[in-house]
């Protein structure tokens, strides 16, 4: 999917379906695809199980907006979340949306946001129902997020180790991208590549990765090369041994186009 930077996005979060412990990679996800304008969480801030989202709300500036629960065993802050949603959707600030939960009874709501021409995202766990994941443009794991923090903060260790050592030391070289194979039980996965491939590729087979990146999330919108162990999409694919990757040269020598064939 297209980057867009200056998207501006409304960032609504069921706090009684996320854990409050991956919001910073949540807020760093969701800049890479725009700026937030609106930052909202809903819940019954009564209750002592939501109380560890405190010290989150205020480092992050997200705004807490109290539902109490009227009968047992019913959620009212989803019906607080989809009342706001709209609110926000016909005041006309905003270019799109991004919600944070694993409940799929906001499956309407995505799909009525992409009726009106908004963009929507959405953030959960991996045991998110299928239905909710179709109705967003793209669908992220909140799973890929933490294991990114928890892999991020042994690196700054020993940069801060490295950087104090008395002994001089050579520089080390950047990592080796991944190039592991996929394993077999991804077949699936393999033909979703090549198909999409096959089916935008020009006369001579070639595709470009950007557009094929673009038509798998049409496709899977959580579709992530993350939740296979690569950063990117390029490193995924010669992982895979089934394609011609070329990097081609552009009017900017700092940046190349890269394309993809299969053998």
């Amino acid at each position: 999917m297209e980057i867009q930077k200056d998207l501006r996005l409304a960032i609504l979060i069921d706090a009684d379906n996320v854990p409050y412990s991956n919001v910073k990679g949540m807020m760093e996800e969701i800049a890479k695809y725009g700026t937030p304008t609106f930052k909202r969480i809903y819940g019954d801030w009564t209750k002592p199980v939501l109380s560890g989202w405190k010290n989150v709300l205020l480092e992050n500036a997200i705004t807490p907006i109290q539902q109490y629960s009227y009968t047992s065993g019913k959620n009212a802050s989803d019906s607080a979340l989809i009342i706001d949603a709209m609110d926000i959707l016909y005041t006309g600030r905003v270019d799109g949306f991004c919600i944070v939960s694993s409940d799929s009874d906001f499956t309407r709501l995505a799909t009525r946001l992409r009726e009106a021409g908004m963009k929507v995202f959405g953030i959960g766990e991996r045991k998110t129902l299928k239905p909710f994941i179709a109705a967003c443009d793209k669908f992220i794991y909140i799973e890929i997020l933490s294991d990114k923090t928890k892999t991020a903060k042994p690196a700054a260790k020993q940069a801060v180790k490295t950087a104090t050592a008395k002994t001089s030391v050579a520089p080390q070289q950047p990592p080796v991208p991944s190039t592991s194979p996929i394993l077999k039980m991804d077949d699936d996965l393999l033909k979703l590549i090549m198909d999409s491939v096959e089916d935008i590729a020009e006369e001579d087979g070639w595709a470009f990765l950007g557009d094929l990146g673009n038509f798998l999330l049409k496709k899977q919108p959580n579709f992530d090369p993350r939740n296979y162990g690569f950063t990117k999409l390029v490193q995924l694919i010669r992982s895979t041994d089934k394609f011609i990757v070329e990097e081609r040269e552009t009017s900017n020598r700092r940046f190349r186009h890269v394309y993809v064939k299969i053998k």
